[in-house]
């Protein structure tokens, strides 16, 4: 075949060598698929010195989909990070009956397994090329050289195939025919890139099927407790609305923090996994919406016990034994002392010392006859040690049950032999309910014990949990309620005082709430009667 072009001289060579080389470096530390793919066309396009180029992907169904489109003359840029979509259907590789189809060069590429080097379209026999005509007649292009390339895989599977147009004279810039040289390059580029290819593709199958376990996980303690079904995906949402404002702050003590991709998404895994030890929680715990709630709401026991007391004292009255006026008082007096154990025992507001005297003395005050016709306690031991919790619904031991999940997320995620790049999953995901002042658990760390990204967690599940809607023992706060409880949070030492002006400063409070919270929560707020709010610095 006469060439239009001499063979490139040793320097030449040794140069487009040395910058194939590079490439596949370059290629093999890219994350993103399509700026992948988009790499490889154009480190193509520029060790051959081409004019323009596609790359196509193999499909399960026997086609060649289009993904890269480029032409430098046309100015044509499409698939990839363009945002332009390819507009062709893809290249069949077999036909209506199965046969292979061998009069397209890409489809021939793929069947045969081997580069087709085309010196010029409109004198090559053999091959159809009636599309690219046609594309030429609407263009007033002229496409002449064509090097078409397959790519395989480690398993020596095709995965897709690298197609070149007009190889461009160095010297002149005329159109030229693909050299050997331009073959054998574009040739051992094509191995890289699918190695790459197959690697970033194979790292991508590995992350999905990994973050699609950790959702299972959450969605068995979602399924555990409906109560906190949306606390596992709100989360990780808010301490990543909170690491990116920290990330884009220019000024005060945070502005040296970065992130790049792999830290974004070990937060992000963090985020996901930050409770999954509650999978050992019981559920009557984490469900508790009463004081009295186990397996259901003990109140109705105690309900039924004032209602027979009740009616031995009408019988008592009856019997001769008591006043119609003195009776009527007592049942007064059991309706009010009935009444105060209902609200005892929703638990939304601090118990006084004066009402756990009283249930104290409820306890005391009543006996009451059993179905079996023996006297028993009004109260039991547990039952009192219920409905005197100082606030809130759980126990002592309850709260530690409830505690000990953090224990638990701690152990499971350091028993996992995390790669270098998610190394820190487990002190992000662990750190959460400390404190800045090293009296949060489970370890007792302090603000410079504890890295920025746990921080942020801390902060995320502490105002998820003010506002959320969905606790059976409480219901969501607004955002005026919740940023004054927060703010509290930062003058007390529980929460990062910086991390609370960040927080305050890019109002990722109201981010948040667009997404997540329902219109009644979301007031106006006022940020200088937020405790602990300070104005962010002059830019």
């Amino acid at each position: 075949m006469n060439r239009v072009e001499a063979a490139p001289g040793q320097h030449e060579l040794s140069h487009r060598l040395g910058e194939l080389l590079r490439i596949g470096v370059a290629l093999s530390k890219e994350r993103d698929i399509n700026r992948l793919l988009e790499a490889i066309l154009v480190a193509a396009k520029t060790i051959t010195n081409a004019d323009g180029g596609t790359l196509y992907r193999m499909t399960d169904n026997q086609t060649l989909r289009f993904e890269i489109m480029r032409n430098d003359t046309l100015g044509i840029a499409m698939g990839g990070t363009s945002g332009v979509d390819i507009p062709f259907y893809p290249v069949n590789l077999v036909d209506k009956e199965g046969k292979p189809i061998n009069s397209m060069v890409a489809a021939y590429a793929v069947h045969h397994d081997c580069s087709v080097n085309v010196a010029d379209a409109y004198t090559e026999a053999g091959f159809d090329f009636s599309g690219t005509k046609n594309f030429d007649k609407k263009t007033g292009y002229r496409s002449t050289s064509f090097l078409t390339v397959p790519m395989k895989n480690h398993e020596d599977e095709i995965i897709g195939v690298l197609q070149l147009i007009n190889a461009k004279s160095r010297q002149s810039g005329e159109v030229v025919p693909f050299s050997e040289d331009d073959q054998h390059l574009a040739e051992s580029l094509a191995s890289q890139a699918a190695i790459a290819l197959t690697n970033r593709l194979l790292i991508n199958h590995l992350e999905s099927l990994f973050e699609s376990f950790i959702q299972m996980i959450n969605a068995a303690i979602d399924d555990k407790s409906p109560y906190t079904g949306g606390h596992c995906e709100r989360v990780p949402t808010l301490t990543m609305m909170l690491a990116e404002a920290v990330n884009n702050c220019k000024t005060g003590p945070l502005s040296d923090f970065a992130m790049s991709d792999r830290d974004r998404y070990e937060l992000k895994i963090a985020g996901l996994l930050h409770d999954c030890g509650k999978v050992t929680t019981p559920v009557h715990v984490v469900d508790k919406a009463t004081k009295l709630q186990t397996i259901y709401d003990r109140i109705d026991l105690i309900d039924t016990r004032f209602e027979v007391i009740k009616r031995d004292a009408r019988l008592a009255m009856l019997m001769g034994g008591e006043s119609e006026t003195s009776t009527d008082a007592f049942l007064r007096g059991v309706d009010d002392d009935r009444e105060f154990l209902r609200k005892a025992n929703i638990g939304g507001e601090a118990m006084r010392d004066e009402d756990i005297a009283r249930v104290k003395a409820i306890a005391a005050k009543y006996r009451w006859r059993r179905p079996d016709g023996t006297i028993g306690d009004f109260l039991t031991v547990n039952e009192v040690e219920n409905l005197t919790i100082r606030a809130g619904t759980l126990t002592g031991a309850e709260r530690q049950i409830i505690n000990h999940h953090i224990e638990v997320t701690i152990q499971m995620l350091e028993a996992l032999p995390w790669p270098r790049h998610l190394k820190n999953v487990p002190e992000y995901a662990g750190g959460h309910h400390e404190r800045m002042d090293g009296k949060g658990y489970p370890r007792g760390l302090k603000r410079e014990q504890m890295s920025l990204q746990a921080r942020c967690m801390g902060i995320a599940d502490i105002f998820e949990a003010l506002t959320a809607k969905d606790r059976p023992y409480k219901k969501g706060k607004t955002l005026t309620e919740s940023l004054t409880i927060l703010g509290k949070f930062k003058l007390n030492g529980h929460v990062d005082p910086d991390l609370f002006d960040v927080f305050m400063w890019d109002k990722i409070y109201e981010k948040y709430a667009r997404e997540f919270l329902d219109p009644e929560q979301i007031d106006v707020v006022d940020v200088s009667s937020i405790p602990g709010y300070r104005p962010p610095p002059a830019r």
